[in-house]
């Protein structure tokens, strides 16, 4: 059974939230799901180059114990899934939580803080790491993501830096299994030379900054799709 671990980890993040878009009636996501699945994917392929070019280099690779053995590019099937499962749980998260609670989100002055202050550490860690391929990559592009978001998208981190705090509860349960944490082994390994060798638990630190770059690149494009969708009804 250990072997369909990490595809029942991507399967099991996908299914609520998927049933719940098909048979929920008053927000029915199921309505922007081309959009959903554009906005992910455009996402994804950045994203698995990668993570493609990271695996061949030993940034970090999968025990094969996990999966169930199919490999596209020297990396399994389930990790693909994971650039499509998780995203769509995420997404659907925070569009419901936009329907239900609109007033959730911080002010204009907070969010300026709060990202400045985010940018300052994402440039301290960047500078004195550099050269250390995870952490020099992830928050290099962290802060072109943060950078573009402060300075056309605040509104849009005012709602997203709580919704993120929020999907940061399971993907820190399922992150967490992937990196060892209530397993014998990992399923997904990282060389600690290529990162702060810090976790949280046992996630490597920068899977934070990762987990938001992907998120909320993700989310401003589905905004971007659906404002053109509801301009052509």
């Amino acid at each position: 059974m250990s072997q369909y671990l990490y595809l029942i980890l991507n399967l099991g993040s996908l299914s609520i939230p998927l049933l719940y878009s098909i048979f929920e009636k008053k927000l029915h996501f199921i309505q922007y799901f081309k959009i959903a699945i554009l906005s992910i994917t455009l996402v994804a392929i950045p994203f698995l180059i990668w993570d493609g070019i990271f695996t061949v280099n030993g940034v970090w690779g999968f025990n094969s114990d996990y999966y169930v053995g199919l490999k596209i590019f020297k990396m399994p099937i389930e990790e693909w899934l994971f650039f499509f499962c998780i995203p769509y749980a995420c997404l659907f998260t925070h569009e419901v939580l936009r329907y239900l609670f609109p007033k959730f989100k911080l002010s204009k002055s907070v969010t300026i803080l709060l990202s400045f202050l985010l940018i300052v550490l994402a440039v301290l860690l960047l500078v004195f790491n550099f050269g250390k391929w995870y952490t020099s990559v992830n928050f290099s592009c962290f802060l072109m993501v943060l950078l573009y978001g402060v300075r056309y998208h605040l509104e849009t981190l005012q709602e997203y830096y709580l919704s993120f705090l929020v999907i940061l509860i399971p993907f820190l349960i399922v992150n967490g299994v992937l990196t060892g944490s209530m397993i014998n082994e990992p399923v997904v390994w990282y060389n600690n030379a290529e990162n702060l060798d810090f976790r949280i638990f046992t996630i490597p630190f920068e899977d934070i900054f990762y987990a938001f770059t992907m998120l909320f690149s993700i989310q401003l494009i589905f905004n971007h799709l659906k404002r053109k969708q509801l301009e052509r009804k």
